[in-house]
């Protein structure tokens, strides 16, 4: 018990020791990202925008899948949320490995580096925001009072995606082959998450259905259009299944890097 609350002690003594380090490595990542670029961070708003309007002429007008509501505000509200899952997740495969030269030289908490990929993808899904709200007025679904409620699920995905960046992060050290294989599992989770489509569609599709309601992503994307476009709050029991996935995922993501650190030195 003592030992439980000294891990405790010394993770948030750590947090607070490197929060100067944690801010350059996001303030550095969103530098690279948008280096030489003529319209910098204005493209975290565009990239969104000409996305939608291609996935709704194509989805909406071509193949007129029908969700029941304005095609294009459910697209990009939903696509906000999953992306910055994908972005979160798909950087921090490398975050240790790249870091090696770092590691080797001072003694930095390891978990730094996933959780700061986490935090910059964060930062970009703020920028997402303002897309999402251009699409909004523009189609004239305005926010209602429980859009305030949006950090909620943002929370929620937040600490899954920590979860999940922690468990592939010191994954890929030892397994440099799922830097190739996670852009198709990526692929195959964005299907299996309702983005272009809704859970209504699959009425009738029970294994597909269960399996897509088996994605925490769903939970997080829906939870995210509820109280942003549908002007709905979820209730208890979606709110529990949100957080238990989240908290599951994280410590069981936490546990694994934990044990896995100690022989990082010997893989990088």
């Amino acid at each position: 018990m003592a030992s439980n609350n000294l891990n405790k002690a010394s993770f948030f003594s750590d947090m607070k020791k490197f929060m100067p380090l944690l801010r350059n490595l996001v303030s550095k990542d969103f530098k690279i990202k948008y280096r030489r670029s003529i319209l910098g961070v204005a493209w975290s708003v565009l990239n969104p925008l000409f996305t939608m309007l291609v996935l709704t002429v194509v989805f909406s007008k071509l193949l007129r899948i029908d969700v029941g509501t304005d095609f294009a505000t459910y697209y990009i509200v939903g696509a906000s949320m999953w992306t910055f899952f994908a972005e979160a997740t798909s950087n921090s495969l490398s975050s240790i490995i790249s870091s090696a030269s770092l590691i080797k030289k001072v003694y930095i908490p390891k978990y730094i580096f996933p959780i700061e990929k986490c935090l910059f993808s964060l930062v970009n899904f703020a920028f997402t925001l303002i897309a999402v709200l251009i699409v909004m007025f523009a189609r004239g679904v305005y926010p209602t009072w429980t859009s305030l409620l949006f950090f909620v699920p943002l929370i929620y995905c937040f600490v899954f995606v920590c979860g999940v960046s922690l468990f592939l992060s010191a994954a890929t050290v030892y397994f440099r082959d799922i830097q190739h294989l996670y852009g198709v599992l990526l692929t195959m989770l964005m299907y299996l998450t309702p983005i272009i489509y809704n859970t209504d569609s699959l009425e009738g599709h029970t294994l597909v259905l269960k399996v897509v309601n088996a994605n925490p992503m769903t939970h997080y994307v829906k939870y995210f259009r509820d109280v942003v476009m549908n002007n709905t709050i979820p209730d208890l029991t979606e709110n529990l299944i949100c957080i238990a996935m989240a908290v599951g995922v994280f410590i069981i993501g936490a546990l694994i890097f934990k044990k896995a650190q100690r022989k990082f030195i010997l893989h990088i």
